[in-house]
């Protein structure tokens, strides 16, 4: 059995950069509750960054006088870059080490978005959210691998699940508390806000999250090309890839019009409760912490497959224009998306046996193009169809990726 780490902060290395030993956090331990806590802020800043303009997008089109679709590229200017930086900054800290990447990355994004509050013209909002796309690139993929470096993989389903429940909560704070600020105060003074809390997060994270111990490095950039290639190649991680390409690109759809649709007559509610209802956010902190055992016990494609079948019966319920049935709805399709991102991305961490951070920024990266295409795509649909159309359209990438789902489970032998 591998050794448990007990305590220090160094880099636990032997000759030429490479660990001295291979251990592995157990759950249980004062490490594994510095790292829980410390990729917890990270992910809750992260997603808090990311998400807090969803609800927003009607004030937007009003203020700026914009379409929905128009209004939706704060949300997929910042995924696009996001998506193409991932790759850099994955590469980048296979050569300069996880926590100095996630604690620049939350830093600088911080900074970004006390700066956004001050944006004068709708340009200058766009563009400053591709910026922040840039920074945010060196928190997840990095932090995913570091969790598969530094974990045992007894611990580690767990651990991911909190990182990816932290950005949960995170994305339901920033939703929530500047919808309704928006109504009471303005939408600048509470994106500068959280921006502050943002910064509170990165000190968290450089105070508490251990140096790397099992972290190799390289000493260049030779051989990414080839790492590249190898992972493009891995029948699985391109399913894996696709996985996400779908379930984000319709959960993204989902949640940047149902603010339309909500404000919208018959239900025509305001802007406050507009961000009250993304508290069914939580409900996937719960289920991404959760799938960890239940991949344990039942494997990756079971799981995978079983949460891709709830999501599609949550969105479902959002079709009547009923709001319980909504929410309740949203609540279900969100629990099971979480999951899914879950299983998926853990799958693809520990799939891949060297390069884990470009793997896991491979993997981001078709996340957040699903985001950026499909985000904006679902605008198109909304214009032309209204909330039917958008169901129809998620309805339809989640079918596809359940049955990319099953592929995976009849190739794949439970990891």
């Amino acid at each position: 059995m591998r050794p448990r780490i007990a305590g220090g902060d160094f880099e636990g290395r032997g000759t030429g950069g490479r660990p001295a030993a291979k251990a592995g956090i157990e759950r249980g331990s004062r490490q594994f509750r510095l790292v829980s806590l410390a990729l917890f802020a990270a992910g809750f800043s992260a997603f808090a960054l990311l998400y807090f303009v969803q609800p927003l997008l009607p004030v937007f089109a009003a203020d700026f006088h914009v379409s929905p679709a128009s209004s939706s590229l704060v949300m997929s200017a910042t995924t696009e870059t996001l998506a193409f930086a991932l790759l850099l900054s994955g590469a980048v800290s296979d050569i300069l080490g996880r926590k100095p990447i996630m604690v620049f990355s939350m830093v600088a994004s911080a900074l970004l978005t006390i700066l956004t509050a001050f944006a004068p013209s709708w340009g200058w909002l766009v563009a400053s959210r591709v910026l922040i796309g840039i920074s945010l690139s060196g928190i997840q993929g990095v932090g995913m691998a570091y969790l598969a470096e530094e974990m045992h993989p007894r611990s580690f389903g767990l651990a991911l699940g909190l990182f990816i429940g932290g950005g949960v909560v995170g994305g339901l704070f920033g939703r929530t508390a500047v919808s309704i600020a928006a109504d009471f105060v303005s939408w600048r003074i509470a994106t500068a806000c959280l921006g502050v809390i943002a910064l509170a997060s990165a000190l968290a994270l450089w105070r508490l999250l251990p140096a790397s111990r099992n972290f190799g490095g390289r000493r260049g950039g030779v051989g990414l090309p080839r790492a590249f290639a190898t992972h493009l190649s891995n029948g699985r991680l391109l399913l894996l890839f696709s996985v996400g390409f779908l379930l984000m690109g319709g959960f993204v759809a989902v949640f940047n019009y149902v603010a339309f649709r909500l404000v919208a007559p018959p239900l025509s509610l305001s802007q406050a409760l507009v961000g009250t209802v993304f508290v069914v956010n939580l409900s996937g902190t719960v289920s991404s912490a959760w799938t960890g055992n239940l991949v344990a016990r039942h494997g990756h494609g079971k799981v995978l497959c079983a949460m891709v079948v709830i999501a599609l019966v949550g969105l479902a319920l959002t079709v009547p224009p009923s709001l319980a049935s909504i929410v309740c709805g949203l609540m279900i399709f969100t629990f099971g998306f979480f999951a899914c991102h879950s299983v998926a991305s853990g799958w693809v961490s520990q799939t891949a046996s060297t390069n884990r951070a470009l793997a896991a920024s491979l993997y981001l990266f078709f996340y957040y193009q699903g985001s950026s295409i499909a985000g904006w795509t679902g605008g198109v649909f909304f214009a032309h169809f209204g909330w039917h159309g958008v169901v129809a359209m998620t309805g339809t990438m989640f079918a596809a990726a359940l049955f990319v789902a099953g592929v995976l489970k009849r190739r794949s032998v439970p990891v």
